[in-house]
């Protein structure tokens, strides 16, 4: 046992001399001394050698090794950090030094493995097996850089997120053709910046089909004879189409672009598609009158509402003058307001089941 005195006979009386006694602990503080000597072997990284932990008493039977560790470009290796480490045994550590040797002196035979590391390149480890009384002389450890990994977060902004969103809606067209640009399926689509509800508004009044569409209907009124202050013929459709569009024109920018920029609100009708039915007939109906802000809180559609008057005003300058009084001013401002509510239900219930596109379901936030 170690750091005890290995009692190996019984003392019998007192009869045994003075003498005997102070032998046996002389014997007893040699055995403590050396257990003591092997116990205090810890790693050493103070210089670029270490000596073993052998019984000095045979000289031969020890040895040790040693190298030099060097870099790819040829140059010394100082400082790097060699490990030795024996089955059994505590590690020990060096540094190299100046020119980039090392050594461990003292070494019992048997195997061993080094372990070489250095800052900035690749651990090198080496194996071997010290015969007794040798001194092995390793050959040149060479250290390769290590490769350089970068990691890199890739993160989006808002308005990025919305640019992303946006491509997906101006691929929206129900039956293929008509476009469906102000209809959102995704539920927490990003909010957007007034550029981008400036540049929705302009592609929706400015896309081919808008523009046919607004023919169309100008057409409808020249066979209906509505507005009959335009005439006929080639003049009267020409009147009618250009206010027809100009109703177009002017109520998408300001309705759906100038003041939701200034008031902050989302010109986009986001579809719920859950729930029960009657929920999303009153979701539906009530988008005329509420919609959600730049901050995702639902709120009073005040662009929707100030916008079908100040468009109604605006109208009345290109309009004949017999269509031109307050009751018609309000019945025209009233109607628009109501279009949105016809619009949300057409939108809820109708228009997804129409839009090709929309089978495939929509990307996510980025």
């Amino acid at each position: 046992m170690r750091g005890t005195i290995l009692k190996t006979g019984t003392w019998i009386g007192l009869s045994v001399s003075i003498l005997i006694l102070g032998s046996s602990l002389a014997v007893a503080q040699s055995q403590a001394s050396s257990v003591s000597n092997r116990e205090s072997d810890t790693p050493t990284r103070a210089s670029s050698s270490a000596s073993g932990t052998v019984d000095q008493s045979d000289p031969r039977s020890v040895g040790s090794i040693s190298g030099i560790v060097a870099v790819q470009n040829g140059a010394l290796a100082s400082g790097a950090l060699v490990s030795l480490t024996r089955e059994g045994q505590p590690a020990i550590e060096v540094t190299s030094g100046e020119n980039g040797e090392f050594s461990f002196t003292n070494q019992a035979p048997g195997a061993f493995r080094l372990t070489i590391t250095a800052k900035g390149f690749q651990t090198k480890t080496f194996s071997g097996n010290l015969r007794p009384g040798m001194s092995l002389v390793l050959p040149e450890i060479v250290l390769s850089v290590a490769r350089a990994t970068t990691e890199v977060n890739v993160t989006y902004t808002t308005e990025e997120i919305a640019e992303q969103q946006i491509k997906y809606q101006l691929q929206q067209r129900v039956l293929g053709f008509i476009p469906n640009f102000y209809a959102s399926y995704v539920p927490d689509a990003a909010p957007l910046v007034p550029r981008q509800k400036f540049q929705l508004a302009w592609k929706s009044v400015t896309d081919p089909i808008t523009i046919v569409g607004a023919g169309f209907l100008a057409g409808i009124y020249q066979a209906g004879d509505v507005y009959p202050g335009y005439g006929q013929g080639a003049e009267g459709y020409a009147k009618r189409f250009g206010a027809t569009y100009g109703d177009v024109f002017i109520g998408t920018f300001i309705d759906s672009a100038l003041l939701p920029s200034l008031l902050k609100q989302d010109p986009r009708y986001f579809y719920r598609g859950t729930g029960s039915t009657k929920s999303r007939l009153l979701y539906a109906l009530g988008n005329a009158v509420i919609c959600k802000g730049d901050n995702k809180k639902y709120q009073p559609n005040y662009s929707a509402i100030i916008g079908s008057f100040i468009t109604t005003s605006i109208s009345y300058t290109y309009y004949p003058p017999s269509d031109r009084n307050a009751s018609l001013f309000m019945q025209a401002s009233l109607i628009r307001i109501a279009e949105g509510s016809v619009a949300g239900l057409f939108q809820e219930f109708v228009v997804r089941k129409l839009t090709p596109h929309l089978k495939k379901e929509p990307p996510p936030q980025p």
